[in-house]
């Protein structure tokens, strides 16, 4: 049978999906449920579509089905072990033959093999409207350094609805950001890793996020929901400098010099010669302190400006006094349901 994305999705939760795309489609991007059984690999793949494009369907069913025949006792044990209740989900780009051929192996053995009906392109075309469909979201801003990640955690465990941009994209978000790090996914997977937990929401509840650019790093979050995050409610977070300096000495000054010293020199110009030379030099005489003040002095002026694009009655300061995530993350959240949420409705 063939299923609608949405369906397919839904049942994606309690029953495994099986990828049938080369290694190479996979890699760039690919339903995050999903696991990979490529009927071809790469040089398979290209050698069996340009017989198709020279010779014809017919020349290039016959190479596939010698390329495929040795491999489908290994198919077959793979998708037995990995069905759920003898049911099964598979896709490939299309929906076309790739993914019927595999449905049909495994229906031989009993298993009910449903197809992703346009295959991982429709899926795609799914995601990309998905995030059209507006959502209440409220945005945790606050200068560099005041715990926003770690305060959007506490919210998450409390039972909030959190999107961690950051995190889904292995990078924090500045010159710094990749530092300490895993790699960061390619774009095309980062929307899909975005989509798999948006899809899960309550959408008649609010998704906490950060305050972010459109860019993380080496990817981008999806325009439709940046645009979305643009115009919700922003409670501005207020911590003295002083404790956001020892939060940053705290995260980075574990990490090699050389690395940090690369940062600096990334944002070398936002700094200006004297400062940057200034950082430089305490880095590597252990002042790291030193390295954060200057450092903050580029990055709150750059939050600030930020910070003025957006329309300011949708701004709502809050003044913290310590770097506590467990208390902050009570405070932001009783800030929220007792100041902001009554205000914003006034001009919603």
């Amino acid at each position: 049978m063939k299923l609608a994305a949405e369906e397919f999705l839904k049942l994606s939760d309690t029953i495994p999906v099986v990828d049938v795309r080369s290694p190479k489609e996979f890699g760039q991007g690919h339903i995050p449920e999903a696991r990979s059984l490529p009927l071809f690999d790469n040089d398979e793949r290209a050698t069996v579509g340009t017989l198709y494009k020279q010779s014809g369907r017919y020349a290039a069913i016959l190479r596939g089905l010698d390329i495929v025949g040795p491999k489908m006792s290994s198919f077959l044990k793979k998708g037995v072990s990995w069905a759920q209740e003898g049911r099964i989900l598979i896709h490939c780009w299309r929906g076309g033959m790739r993914s019927e051929s595999m449905a049909w192996l495994f229906e031989k053995a009993d298993l009910q093999a449903d197809i992703l009906y346009g295959g991982y392109k429709a899926y795609r075309r799914h995601i990309r409207r998905a995030w059209t469909h507006e959502r209440p979201l409220v945005i945790l801003g606050g200068k560099t350094g005041c715990g926003k990640t770690e305060i959007l955690h506490e919210l998450q465990k409390s039972g909030k609805q959190v999107l961690d941009l950051e995190g889904i994209a292995h990078h924090k978000g500045s010159a710094f950001g990749a530092i300490g790090q895993n790699p960061q996914p390619t774009n095309e997977q980062y929307e899909n890793n975005l989509a798999s937990h948006w899809r899960r929401f309550d959408p008649t509840k609010p998704v906490w996020l950060e305050d972010e650019s459109r860019a993380i790093g080496a990817v981008s979050i999806p325009e439709p929901l940046y645009n979305q995050m643009y115009f919700a409610p922003v409670i501005d977070i207020h911590i003295p400098k002083s404790e956001r300096i020892k939060r940053l000495v705290n995260e980075y000054a574990c990490f090699e010099k050389g690395k940090l010293e690369a940062a600096l020199h990334r944002i070398s110009k936002k700094l200006g010669g004297q400062n940057e030379q200034a950082a430089v030099k305490a880095l590597h005489e252990d002042d790291y302190e030193t390295v954060a003040d200057i450092a903050l002095w580029y990055y709150d002026k750059a939050y600030a400006n930020d910070l003025k694009k957006r329309e300011q009655r949708s701004v709502f300061p809050l003044n913290l006094q310590e770097d506590d995530p467990v208390k902050n993350a009570e405070e932001v959240r009783r800030f929220y349901y007792e100041e902001v949420l009554k205000k914003a409705k006034q001009w919603v």
